[in-house]
Formats: C-alpha cells, sequence, structure tokens
C-alpha cells in the first residue's frame, strides 16, 4: 500500500485559499479549458512524512510509530534543538500564505507556503520521521519543506504568468486554522488518484 502522513486544513482555510486560486492566472486559465492541472481543494493536505510503498504487514508498526509521535508532540516532549521556540502544548496555529514554484517547463508546480507555528510543524515531523526510522520503515529523507501544491501547470501556461501567480501569492495570507490531527493516509494512484484516511490521531 501507497503511504503518507499529513496535516489537512479545515475548509475554510480551503475555501479562502480556491477564491484565492480563481484569481491566479492558472485560475483564469483552468477557467478557460486549459488543463492546468489544478489540485483538487477536497485532497488539499500539508504532507509531514512520505512513506511511499508499505507492505500490508507492517500497518500497524507505522500506526504505533505514529500514535508515539502524536503523543510525544501533544506533550512537546522533544529535544531541546528540536523544541519550537516558546515552548507550550496545544495544536499548531498554521495559515497558508506566500507560495511559489519550483521544476521546470512540462514539470512547473505552484504551490502555497505556510505561516503561523510552522517551527512546530517542523517539530512534529521531526517525531513522525524519528519514530518512523527507529520502526526501520520507508520514508523519503528529502528534508521537510511545508507547502500545499495549487497546480502542476507544466508548460501549458506562458513561465511569465507562472511568474505573475508566483509574485501573487506573495500578497496572499489565509485565515488562522488549528492544525489538530495527524492523519495516516492511503493513496490509490489512479488517473484521478483518491486518497483513504487510514488513522487519524490528535496533535
Amino acid at each position: 500500500m501507497r503511504l503518507f502522513v499529513a496535516v489537512f486544513p479545515p475548509p475554510e482555510a480551503v475555501a479562502d485559499l480556491s477564491a484565492e486560486v480563481a484569481r491566479l492566472r492558472v485560475g483564469r486559465a483552468a477557467a478557460a479549458g486549459t488543463n492546468v492541472r489544478l489540485a483538487d481543494p477536497a485532497r488539499a493536505h500539508l504532507t509531514v512524512a512520505f512513506l511511499g510503498q508499505v507492505d500490508a504487514g507492517r500497518l500497524v508498526d507505522v500506526e504505533h510509530a505514529l500514535a508515539i509521535a502524536a503523543e510525544a508532540f501533544r506533550t512537546r516532549d522533544l529535544p531541546a534543538a528540536e523544541r519550537p521556540a516558546g515552548g507550550g502544548t496545544g495544536p499548531a496555529v498554521l495559515r497558508l500564505g506566500g507560495g511559489g514554484s519550483f521544476g521546470r517547463g512540462r514539470f512547473t508546480v505552484l504551490w502555497v507556503d505556510v505561516r503561523g507555528d510552522v517551527e512546530a510543524l517542523r517539530a512534529l515531523a521531526w517525531l513522525v520521521r524519528s519514530g518512523l526510522r527507529r520502526g526501520r520503515l520507508p520514508y523519503d529523507e528529502k528534508p521537510f519543506t511545508p507547502h500545499l501544491t495549487i497546480a502542476r501547470p507544466g508548460d501549458r501556461i506562458d513561465r511569465a504568468e507562472v511568474a505573475a501567480d508566483r509574485e501573487a501569492l506573495h500578497d496572499y495570507l489565509g485565515p488562522p486554522w488549528p492544525a489538530a490531527e495527524l492523519v495516516l493516509v492511503r493513496s490509490h494512484q489512479c488517473p484521478q488518484p483518491t486518497y483513504d484516511r487510514v488513522a487519524v490521531w490528535p496533535i
């Protein structure tokens, strides 16, 4: 099974972002019929860790590692070097805002950044990945860069249009919301990918 760990923004944050995307050039291009591959708002999430293919027999190990990570985050049971500034417990309060793009040509991706208690979100990612590593479970070891994909326009619109959207996103700041749940998700690869929530832990 193909798994990842995520934090999902609430519907009101997704709706606010969707309204912003509709005003961007990629949003207007999509409305005009260009396939800029807008991200489905129903699947909007911040990936905390991507595991990829995991044997079904190891699912219980994954869930155990994530349960421990979620509990440690709730109590902020972290090494001093990983403890977010300000300490405290309770959910990290986040906002979607700013953004940018990466990739070139047909691999261009437009994304929105994360604001607010990002240090706490990084601490959560550290706990999750440490737990997976201790359990000898697979995960992508690329540095954690919290972001939410908006579109994958590739080369279907001009580079200048993508650059203009990137600049427009610098002025965007969505409503604050508490990151209250850590979610283990199973993704099904197909022309229209689908997600199943496998397990959820309060954070």
